[in-house]
């Protein structure tokens, strides 16, 4: 364990860890001091020279991301020759910098603006020219590079060196000609590609995904838990209902990864960051039975009549690991005595590597696992089905036309005298079932996810449900009351 010290701040006495780097030391005790260079996670090059303050004794102006916290140290992060150092600092940054914050998707959320405002406005010095460079380079599928706006902070090359050492990045050339550029022969394609965008504190890299679709302050931010794998990333979820005329009309505009030591650190995968797509597409809002024929219901008609179902026995349920710890505990309390089928195999894996993603692509098997519940295998479910052991099929955000192929799917399930199909969005065969009932997805609903190492996270509600949808453990327990035969409580 570090020793602790005491150092001033800007006058007050501070205990801070011996060692620790001034300005993470500053910003525990609620100082920020400017920075560009610096990232907790990509060391300290000390380039940018932003984070300058005055130390006392020191001969002049010192770096606070090279200097450590030591006993006794007196460090000022705001006096005169602070500000005027950061200054001329910043002008430098802008020498070359292009006026186009109207046009720059980094406009709202820019290192370079927001520290203008905050120690800039000066009167600028500079008569040159600006320097121009190639703007609008596509880095990789997901990265649009403008070298002309890079401040050459190399947190990006650092990124693709250090931490997913893939090396597609580099600054090239030499003195007022140094520029960010792709090393020849390579393109921007590792599976983290999109932290880069995340870490440029000004508009070099952006978005392809995300540029001119809404404005940042149109957005609002939600902390929740990607839903990806069974790592179960911290991320903001950055929804767009001020502007629905925006974003070509998708409520999702963005996921972005929020800092956890223990779980996924800065960063998040491509995979769980642009899987936002499909949220609102075949979305289901209405509660139908569609057999014998299409015919929209109220929940309480439709839980009377799948509450009688459940009671007779011979009940598969067949579930995805997207279910929440709230809903895998109401699931449990429903289908008691029933066979659960919610194995990853073999739809739900992919790749896997040694950062953060991991082979099982839904987020909360473990949630379930701690309950009691186990899982059969899905050629076990088929020859029950085969067998006529299986009376009513429950079937919870699983697209069984995945697992079995289309033709057999289609075929199985009309084994099974009573089928039931609920979830957020349609599936291949969701009209082949008896009732289809509309769930929330995750980001219409609170809950918990237990991640592949047990930890325990919660993740928030950013949008209202779509039409009638409910959360599934709201349903689970509706139905419950109903197979009780609790009719009165049902209609209530």
């Amino acid at each position: 364990m570090a020793k602790k010290v005491k150092f001033k701040l800007d006058g007050r006495e501070i205990e801070a860890d011996e060692g620790r780097l001034v300005i993470d030391a500053a910003k525990d005790a609620g100082v920020n001091i400017p920075h560009y260079c610096y990232h907790p996670a990509l060391g300290n090059p000390g380039n940018c020279r932003m984070c300058i303050v005055e130390v006392a004794g020191a001969p002049k102006p010192q770096v606070s991301c090279r200097t450590s916290v030591r006993e006794g140290l007196d460090v000022k992060t705001a006096s005169d020759a602070v500000k005027r150092a950061q200054a001329s600092a910043l002008e430098l940054h802008l020498v070359n910098h292009p006026l186009d914050c109207p046009v720059c998707d980094q406009s709202g959320e820019c290192g370079l603006q927001n520290y203008y405002m905050e120690i800039g406005q000066y009167q600028s010095s500079v008569r040159e020219d600006k320097q121009h460079k190639d703007k609008r380079i596509e880095a990789g599928p997901h990265v649009m590079l403008d070298q002309e706006r890079c401040i050459l902070c190399t947190r990006c090359t650092r990124f693709v060196d250090n931490v997913t050492q893939t090396h597609e990045l580099g600054v090239f050339r030499r003195g007022h000609t140094e520029r960010l550029e792709l090393t020849p022969g390579l393109i921007l394609d590792n599976a983290y590609s999109g932290n880069v965008v995340d870490i440029c504190p000004v508009g070099a890299l952006t978005d392809r995904d995300f540029r001119y679709k809404v404005r940042v302050w149109y957005l609002d931010q939600t902390d929740s838990i990607c839903p990806g794998c069974s790592r179960g990333c911290n991320i903001s979820v950055h929804t767009n209902t001020q502007r629905p005329w925006h974003n070509d009309g998708k409520r999702v505009a963005r996921l972005k990864p929020r800092h956890n030591h223990e779980v996924n650190g800065y960063w998040m995968c491509d995979e769980g960051r642009y899987n936002t797509g499909s949220l609102d597409l075949g979305r289901l809002g209405r509660v139908l039975r569609l057999s014998p024929q299409k015919q929209d219901v109220s929940w309480e008609a439709a839980a009377s009549e799948i509450g009688a179902k459940l009671r007779d026995g011979g009940v598969a349920f067949v579930a995805s690991g997207m279910l929440s710890n709230e809903d895998w505990a109401a699931a449990k309390e429903l289908f008691a005595g029933a066979k659960f089928y919610f194995s990853a195999q073999p739809d739900q894996i992919g790749e896997e590597d040694a950062l953060l993603r991991r082979r099982e692509k839904v987020p909360n098997l473990k949630g379930a696992e701690a309950l009691g519940l186990s899982s059969g295998t899905f050629d076990e479910l088929a020859k029950d089905l085969e067998a006529g052991k299986v009376r009513a099929l429950y079937v919870v955000e699983r697209d069984l036309a995945k697992i079995w192929g289309v033709e057999r799917a289609k075929s199985l399930l009309s084994k099974a005298a009573f089928r039931v199909f609920q979830g957020p969005n349609k599936v291949e065969l969701s009209e082949s079932y008896d009732f289809r009932l509309p769930a929330t997805a995750y980001v219409e609903e609170e809950g918990h996810f237990t991640n592949f190492e047990g930890i325990v996270q919660a993740y928030c509600k950013a949008l209202e449900p779509i039409g009638e949808a409910r959360p599934d453990w709201d349903i689970f327990r509706l139905l419950a009351t109903a197979k009780s035969g609790a009719a009165a409580e049902v209609a209530a």
